[in-house]
């Protein structure tokens, strides 16, 4: 069983605390069955025509990264989970609080593992940036390999406000201030009608974003979210996506109150040569 990051470091009056959506998602990542789908869509090299094939390092984004429990467990335990442990990892959160927190969650996790014996080393940290944005907004076409979101997912009668402050910016693509800490924390679970609206967004950018052929996109729902309705959507892309539920937890009168959907590109049968773009943001 791989070890779950601390976030003991975390403000929880700002900063979504960990819980039974988080952890689903890592069971979900340490499963036999998803380890085994990562491992076989991200392999390092295949023998094909008698010729030898690299692949580029996948590049994983997590989308709202709260505390950073989730986009820590995949970053530091990469080897176990994708087979390789050169992956490449980036986070985005409109929370500038979150942002400073999964950086730090991210960097102590991974220097855990380094200097832990358990589970063998891990080479150097491998995380690239926590931008402070809109879901997917900075990044550009085609560069995501593993897409992550962990969704406002509660039904509310309204989103939180939230108003763009260039002054107070901590990186070059923006801030976001909300006038108090209740408002901040709202960011991490105020998900308007059906508790659909943020992760509708997000569905809308995921044939864009995620790379061709081998990406890869897990969203949870919970069951207020009409996750029957969200597959049949997302199966009316075309018959070259497909959508499984992969990961589900706490059933109410037969219905799972969540669920982990996996929704990717079919891989066609032999896969030319990737090759990583010289820049992933736009």
């Amino acid at each position: 069983m791989l070890p779950t990051p601390s976030t003991s470091h975390v403000n929880t009056d700002r900063i979504y605390d960990p819980a039974e959506d988080s952890f689903l998602l890592l069971d979900t990542f340490s499963s036999e069955s998803e380890v085994e789908f990562l491992q076989s869509r991200f392999m390092r090299r295949i023998e094909s025509a008698n010729e030898l094939k690299s692949f580029p390092a996948p590049l994983v984004l997590e989308v709202g990264t709260g505390s950073g429990v989730i986009l820590a467990f995949v970053t530091a335990h990469a080897k176990e989970i994708f087979g390789r442990a050169d992956i490449l990892s980036l986070g985005t959160d409109i929370n500038r609080y979150a942002c400073q927190a999964t950086e730090q969650t991210v960097r102590q996790t991974c220097h855990d593992r380094a200097t832990n014996n358990t589970f063998g080393k891990a080479k150097a940290i491998s995380l690239m940036a926590i931008i402070n944005a809109d879901l997917t907004a900075p990044i550009r076409t085609g560069m995501i390999d593993l897409l992550i979101f962990n969704p406002p997912y509660v039904p509310t009668s309204e989103l939180p406000k939230t108003v763009a402050t260039n002054a107070e910016a901590t990186t070059s693509f923006g801030n976001s201030k909300c006038e108090d800490d209740s408002d901040i924390l709202a960011l991490s679970y105020a998900g308007g009608v059906d508790g659909m609206e943020v992760t509708s967004r997000l569905l809308d950018q995921i044939p864009f974003v995620l790379s061709k052929p081998r990406g890869v996109a897990y969203i949870l729902l919970c069951r207020q979210n009409k996750p029957e309705k969200v597959i049949q959507q997302i199966q009316q892309w075309g018959s070259d996506w497909t959508v499984s539920v992969v990961g589900h937890s706490g059933k109410t009168g037969g219905w799972e109150k969540l669920q982990v959907i996996r929704i990717c590109r079919v891989m066609p049968f032999e896969v030319g040569n990737l090759s990583l773009p010289e820049t992933i943001l736009r």
